[in-house]
């Protein structure tokens, strides 16, 4: 009870941060395309004053973009942020966020010059106070309205150009499902079912790794604040050869409804959430944007989908096979690459044979598919938080290749990739700015590490935490019991001595009468004579001298 309490007054206190800034998605502020807010701690924009950062022109790269997108000035996700905001925040130092007030990935304190580095771990080997706490974090983000940010729920043309705002308020968590839902949507041509679907800004090309890595290290962080938990990290699930979903259990992600097995179990939190811009064909049909309203109860049917899609979820092997491919990308860097480590560890390249366009999804996306729900589609998937464990674990295979081969920053491609997708691209929709490359980089660079990754000592002692967090709640109460137990024995012993000390010269306590009173005739020896072997009942040792000895017959002389 006082965990949630406490986290009830954290949530009040402390507000959380994503994207849109409300300061910045005013009337005013979309007219003048300046979001530069004020930090409070000196009431600067950006932190000047403080020398945390300034407010500057965005600066877009003018490389071409491969031929997957042939058009330009149709979406508001072209040269991003530059349709909504030409000048924002750029901070110095380690200094980061929309307006300079938080730290750099991997930095914390005052003046976030402090190194720090969490340990993201096996969801399995959490202790079940830890399971208890994600599962609560989780559900308090899905509850929790974001108190500095909001979402865009009209093109810039249905704002007209900035001087009508449409945005809506959203939870902490379904922040994170529109920003998934945004930068993968189809592009709005204009009218109803005037759509071009063979664009995503972070999926099907050299930018999904680094997209989604940022992805979670934004979410982390924004838990963190939300709950004043600086430790929390997002754990993982490692789903190689898994024979179903490991993770769907009441304790955890939710087991199945047993009225209706698309549904999930009520005895897990997660049956009572609501999800949102999910309903993809929908929006395409109409020409409009998720409206960020609640569209339905959360899916989830594990193992019942298409197997001619998908077979089974991935194994060792095939993981072993996509870490074995030198390539970052290949050809034209979509789904057609082959012997491309993106592609493969994606899904549309075979994780047997690196051959693009596969018939069959492997590897990540093979996991969507297998969960056959909310899931499945691809704008619509974060609003299952399998999704954080999973693309925990796809971002530890990548970062696993980073180590391996060890690429420079020139192997990722600078030009002609999908739109959205080049090095010096800002990905959409973030905000506050990150560039693609700047995420082509070690986890460590950034913060963090992997348990499994650790060395074989630091790996033993992990999988021993559990255990030892476990006994560390219990042992108070273990050792009040003992402390207890032998106060009783003190006590029982000290009355015994008494009562001796005091009845000793009563006749009817002495040992020797007791002992005689009770004791009773031996009727039968333990070893029998001969003449009752056969009659007797036998024991262990009269049986072992039965058949251990010879017969001897005696005859008269």
């Amino acid at each position: 009870m006082w965990p949630l309490i406490i986290i009830s007054l954290v949530v009040f206190f402390e507000p959380c941060h994503q994207q849109f800034p409300r300061l910045c998605a005013t009337r005013e502020t979309l007219l003048s395309k300046e979001c530069c807010p004020l930090w409070e701690g000196d009431g600067s924009p950006c932190g000047a004053t403080s020398g945390r950062g300034f407010c500057r022109d965005v600066e877009i790269p003018d490389q071409p973009d491969g031929p997957q997108y042939p058009f330009s000035g149709l979406d508001d996700r072209e040269k991003w942020p530059l349709v909504f905001y030409n000048r924002t925040c750029q901070c110095a130092g380690n200094f980061m966020g929309f307006n300079c007030a938080d730290c750099k990935f991997g930095y914390s304190g005052v003046n976030c010059n402090e190194r720090r580095e969490s340990l993201r771990r096996n969801i399995f080997h959490l202790s079940r106070a830890e399971r208890i706490r994600f599962v609560s974090y989780l559900n308090l983000a899905k509850q929790t309205i974001s108190g500095d940010y909001v979402v865009a729920t009209g093109t810039y043309m249905e704002m007209e150009n900035g001087s009508n705002p449409m945005f809506a308020e959203v939870s902490v968590y379904d922040l994170f499902v529109w920003m998934h839902y945004y930068a993968s949507r189809n592009a709005l041509l204009g009218g109803p079912g005037n759509v071009w679907t063979n664009v995503d800004f972070a999926h099907w090309a050299p930018g999904f790794p680094p997209w989604h890595r940022v992805y979670l290290l934004h979410w982390e962080h924004e838990i963190r604040k939300l709950t004043g938990d600086s430790s929390f990290s997002i754990p993982y699930w490692d789903w190689r050869d898994a024979q179903g979903c490991e993770v769907c259990t009441d304790e955890l992600m939710g087991d199945r409804n047993p009225q209706d097995p698309s549904l999930l179990s009520p005895g897990s939190v997660f049956s009572s959430w609501r999800v949102m811009c999910s309903r993809a064909e929908d929006y395409n049909n109409r020409g409009v944007l998720c409206d960020a309203r609640e569209e339905g109860p959360l899916r989830r049917n594990p193992g019942n989908h298409n197997s001619n899609i998908v077979q089974r979820l991935p194994t060792s092997a095939e993981v072993e096979f996509t870490l074995s491919l030198t390539n970052y990308d290949t050809g034209a860097m979509d789904r057609s690459a082959n012997m491309s480590f993106r592609n493969t560890l994606e899904g549309f390249g075979d994780p047997q044979t690196g051959l693009g366009n596969s018939s069959r999804m492997g590897m990540h996306a093979a996991l969507h598919v297998f969960m056959n729900g909310s899931m499945t589609s691809v704008q619509g998937s974060a609003n299952d938080p399998i999704f954080l464990l999973h693309h925990a674990f796809v971002d530890s295979i990548y970062e696993q290749w980073l180590r391996r081969h060890r690429p420079s920053p020139s192997q990722y491609p600078e030009s002609k990739a999908p739109i959205g997708h080049n090095s010096e691209y800002h990905m959409a929709p973030f905000l506050p700015l990150h560039r693609n490359r700047e995420y082509f980089i070690t986890s460590k660079d950034l913060g963090y590490e992997y348990s499994y990754l650790l060395d074989a000592n630091q790996r033993l002692a992990e999988s021993m935490h559990p255990y030892l967090v476990d006994l560390q709640e219990v042992w108070p109460f273990l050792l009040l019991a003992g402390l207890l137990g032998g106060v009783v024995a003190v006590v029982i012993t000290a009355a015994v001595v008494t009562a001796r000390r005091r009845y000793k010269e009563l006749p009817w306590l002495h040992v020797r009468k007791w002992k005689n009173l009770f004791a009773l005739p031996e009727t039968q020896p333990l070893i029998w004579s001969n003449d009752n072997v056969e009659t007797s009942q036998h024991n262990y040792q009269t049986t072992m001298l039965r058949h251990s000895q010879p017969r001897v017959d005696i005859h008269p002389f």
